[in-house]
């Protein structure tokens, strides 16, 4: 029997609904960045790319649980989440398995993508609250993990896409742990894992993160990248796209420069050169 108070349980339940449905969400906007590559895709290719993010996500929570709760109770509350992701990845599936099946394959899968999301991802050194090399080389790694799974490496599309969606999932984290609405509070069925059949769309949070514009400096160069959330694109007319096109490459141009200038002055010699425009 549990002693933890109920605001941890509501917190693990809807990090759990968070997690699945980025995860379902992400796998479909790698597969738009490359719809050729995506037509080649298998079933269990998308299963692998799905579990990938899960394993970062795992890592990302545990990083921002520590700061939201007590060292005694951190422990047990990640014990408690991966059995909570896998009770709504097991709802999630019932359709595609059948009421009353036996899903240990889906406990042990997610128990192994646990322990492999430690052992790669742990070696990272960075705090979640701030912008820092360690932090961008992990999700350097992450994005090229899954250009390698889609079967297109080093795709800068592909890349984006990935760093794009997991770069998203820190404050929405950080804003469940707070007491916070989440960004996209949906049901883990709002994109279930390939193989399970869709389920109509739960609710949404008030707030959604539309654009996002990241700078951050390789060497002597300052990277300025924009991006889109994927159903806003996908509502825009192909007149207001090009509008929206030119007005944020003048934001990505502005910003970049102020970046830096304030990146490379003599005050910030020492500041972590990477970090959000």
């Amino acid at each position: 029997m549990t002693t933890r108070p109920m605001s941890f349980a509501q917190q693990m339940h809807v990090v759990a609904e968070l997690m699945l449905a980025v995860a379902g969400e992400s796998v479909s906007v790698i597969k738009r960045a490359v719809p050729e590559q995506a037509l080649k895709l298998k079933r269990q290719d998308e299963w692998t790319i799905y579990l990938e993010f899960l394993r970062v996500m795992f890592n990302l929570a545990d990083r921002v649980s520590m700061l939201h709760i007590p060292l005694k109770d951190q422990p047990q509350f990640m014990d408690e989440l991966t059995d909570a992701v896998i009770d709504q990845l097991k709802k999630a599936m019932e359709p595609a398995f059948g009421v009353g099946s036996d899903q240990t394959e889906i406990v042990l899968t997610i128990g192994a993508a646990v322990a492999e999301s430690r052992q790669t991802y742990e070696r990272y050194r960075f705090l979640v609250t701030e912008d820092s090399p360690a932090k961008n080389d992990m999700y350097s790694d992450f994005s090229d993990r899954i250009a390698r799974l889609v079967g297109a490496p080093k795709n800068p599309g592909v890349t984006a896409a990935a760093t794009l969606c997991i770069s998203a999932v820190i404050p929405a984290l950080t804003g469940i742990f707070e007491g916070q609405a989440p960004p996209a509070a949906a049901d883990a069925s709002t994109n279930p894992p390939p193989g399970a059949t869709s389920s109509p769309r739960g609710p949404t949070g008030t707030d959604i993160k539309l654009v996002s514009v990241m700078s951050s400096i390789k060497g002597e160069e300052v990277e300025t990248r924009w991006g889109l959330h994927p159903r806003f694109r996908q509502d825009l007319t192909q007149e207001e796209a090009k509008q929206l096109t030119t007005t944020m490459n003048r934001v990505a141009k502005i910003l970049g420069e102020r970046y830096a200038a304030v990146a490379f002055s003599d005050q910030w010699a020492s500041w972590h050169k990477a970090g959000h425009a």
